[in-house]
């Protein structure tokens, strides 16, 4: 079983920087990937960025493109989502998530990923 938490979430003003964290553990777990997704009141879970575990290989939605950082620490089985220049449309709540296969890495869907953390709030005021 594998268990990702993430914290790092909180209010922020618009303009403003966090930094997300998403610590993994679990005697299974070796991802391919870890992706993060984001889901904001009334709409569906969305794509934000993918980092590969062991190379680093990263690819960001165009929304964030620019402005957020994905990273990891294989030795931590942690990858964090560094956020700057936020924005209010950038509030949801965000979620780590871990494949365990093979796939491109690139824009995904949440049905791709097999485990999931619990999520954490990100809210940009203007």
């Amino acid at each position: 079983q594998v268990q990702l938490v993430e914290s790092g979430g909180g209010l922020v003003q618009a303009g403003g920087s966090l930094r997300l964290s998403c610590a993994a553990s679990g005697r299974t777990f070796r991802p391919y990937v870890m992706g993060w997704f984001r889901q904001a009141p009334r709409k569906e879970r969305a794509f934000v960025a993918v980092i590969s575990w062991s190379a680093g290989n990263t690819y960001y939605d165009d929304s964030v493109k620019g402005r957020f950082t994905a990273s990891r620490d294989n030795a931590k089985n942690t990858i964090y989502l560094q956020m700057n220049s936020l924005k209010p449309e950038d509030t949801a709540a965000y979620y780590c998530a871990a494949r365990n296969s093979w796939t491109l890495i690139g824009p995904a869907r949440d049905y791709e990923y097999d485990y999931w953390g619990q999520g954490t709030q990100v809210t940009v005021s203007s």
